[in-house]
């Protein structure tokens, strides 16, 4: 049950409106100095990502 609840949390790009699934592969992963590991939006580079919950 866990797993499917999991399968339906979705990932957005508050910049652009680009959805995918929390943690999927399409969502690119950046190293920012003194923040750590961000999601950036792979259609317009935006770290501005918001996940339902």
């Amino acid at each position: 049950m866990a797993s499917d609840h999991r399968t339906r949390e979705r990932s957005r790009c508050r910049n652009c409106g680009f959805e995918a699934p929390c943690g999927d592969d399409e969502w690119q992963r950046i190293e920012v100095p003194k923040l750590g590991r961000m999601t950036q939006c792979p259609d317009c580079e935006s770290t501005d990502v918001i996940t339902s919950r």
